[in-house]
């Protein structure tokens, strides 16, 4: 008689079955191309209580167990202010997935509360050092954050559309503030559609947002609110319709800028505008 799975189980086998081609080879091959997890590597996965993020935990903890390099996990939850109700259920869906999540508080939502501008960009900075500091503390080289392929192809045309610049979501970098920690994105070429899939397939249910000022969001115009995001995830369906490869397309182009027809360029914080970039050409 075979032995009965457990949730955590049936998990990992989804994706290394079902979604092994959509998921798993999309994050393995995300891992080769830009060399995320190297040997000696301590990561802290941060885990928000999201879809995207208890993804990222488990696909993680796979690899730690057939991966032939050398590196240690801690999987670090920050509660910015979540409700009991959130709280209690990230702790659940930690325990059904077999993930040995550490919880730490912070009072973030109630340091933004009467903040000025765009509550969603301070509190995903706020967020950052939190998380990049409990990550130092435990010894960490590396924070691992879920953001995805979407996420990638989302933030780029926002950037032009919101923003006036031509800049995207890189697959790792190096933080200016804490000295030997890099952020990694493993989950670079997976498609949200795919994390859609997974989560439907295995039954799960994750928290969203969370956050007490999403729904009053709608009234900041700028890149980094719920509503400008949602608005470009709109207008990318709007271009699948007569394009059905866009999303390809904008990913493929910032891996392809030709930097020789852009008017101005910024590189590591220095600006070098139009008329210096030709006078150099014609040397």
């Amino acid at each position: 008689m075979e032995k009965q799975l457990t949730k955590a189980q049936l998990v990992e086998r989804s994706l290394s079955k079902r979604f092994r081609k959509g998921i798993w080879a999309q994050f393995i091959g995300a891992l080769k191309h830009y060399n995320l997890v190297e040997e000696g590597d301590r990561i802290a996965v941060c885990v928000s209580g999201g879809k995207d993020s208890f993804l990222l935990a488990k696909l993680m903890q796979m690899l730690k167990k057939i991966s032939k390099v050398n590196f240690e996990l801690v999987f670090l939850c920050m509660d910015p202010g979540y409700n009991e109700i959130n709280r209690k259920k990230i702790k659940q869906n930690a325990s059904l997935l077999d993930i040995p999540l550490e919880i730490f508080n912070s009072d973030i939502f109630d340091a933004i509360e009467n903040m000025s501008g765009s509550p969603c960009y301070m509190c995903a900075r706020m967020r950052r050092g939190h998380l990049y500091s409990e990550a130092q503390k435990r010894g960490c080289n590396k924070i691992a954050l879920a953001h995805h392929f979407s996420d990638v192809i989302e933030t780029t045309l926002m950037g032009m559309l919101y923003g006036a610049q031509i800049q995207t979501m890189p697959p790792k970098l190096v933080s200016k503030n804490f000295e030997g920690l890099e952020l990694i994105r493993p989950l670079y070429r997976v498609h949200e559609d795919e994390i859609k899939a997974w989560v439907k397939y295995n039954e799960l249910d994750f928290i969203n947002c969370a956050c007490r000022f999403t729904e009053n969001c709608d009234a900041f115009a700028d890149e980094d609110s719920p509503s400008a995001r949602k608005k470009t995830k709109f207008l990318i369906e709007q271009l699948k319709k007569s394009i059905p490869a866009v999303e390809d397309h904008i990913f493929q182009s910032v891996h392809n800028v030709q930097l020789d027809t852009l008017v101005g360029v910024k590189y590591d914080g220095k600006e070098y505008d139009f008329n210096e970039l030709y006078k150099n050409k014609k040397k």
